[in-house]
């Protein structure tokens, strides 16, 4: 109980620090982010972690700000932290009383015994679905028994073509809107590169 309340309370905090200072971090950002890639970094994940301001909006004007290489760099990491961030607090404070309550629902106790099965594509293919709500993907991967590494990796990894497609956006509309382009042709290697590798993986896996 005092673990769910410490989580709880530090989250809220947080929050609330966010939502209250959210456009004075947004003017520093703009006026001042360029200045310290490290301070850049940190206001990104608490944008990613409470998403008080759309996380496209804030991937576009890190894109302005440093370009599309750093600043696709930037909103990845930022994106990626605030992920993990979150996945170890739920499982921390919460995983106990979360697996209770599945528990209660045999059919998703099953789907969750066939994701456990497939965690790292299937948490991969999540973070590449914009339509699905990144808060509740985090919540549920912690209640699961998957473990941090492999969350970590698999969200990490796909995050990647969103991340860049946020910065890029941002930058090319302001300089070069034929660079859109190429961001379409990187996100369809980018899934080919990366599903090769996991069915060798899987191949491999299976042999051993």
């Amino acid at each position: 109980m005092k673990r769910k309340i410490a989580v709880l309370c530090f989250f809220v905090l947080i929050g609330v620090f966010v939502y209250m200072y959210r456009l004075n971090l947004l003017d520093w950002l703009q006026d001042y982010g360029q200045r310290s890639v490290l301070l850049t970094t940190m206001a990104a994940t608490l944008f990613a972690l409470f998403p008080v301001i759309p996380y496209p909006i804030i991937g576009g004007i890190l894109g302005v700000i440093f370009g599309p290489a750093l600043g696709s760099f930037v909103t990845w990491v930022g994106s990626s932290l605030a992920s993990i961030i979150m996945f170890i607090a739920i499982r921390f404070g919460f995983k106990d009383w979360g697996r209770r309550m599945l528990s209660r629902y045999k059919s998703v106790e099953k789907l969750t015994e066939i994701f456990e099965r497939n965690a790292f594509m299937t948490i991969f293919i999540s973070r590449l679905i914009p339509v699905i709500p990144s808060i509740v993907a985090n919540a549920y991967f912690a209640l699961s028994n998957v473990s941090l590494r492999v969350y970590a990796l698999a969200s990490t990894l796909g995050k990647i073509p969103s991340m860049i497609l946020f910065a890029t956006v941002g930058n090319a509309l302001l300089t070069n809107p034929g660079d859109l382009l190429f961001v379409g042709l990187y996100y369809g290697g980018f899934l080919l590169v990366v599903y090769s590798f996991y069915r060798i993986w899987r191949r491999r896996g299976k042999e051993i």
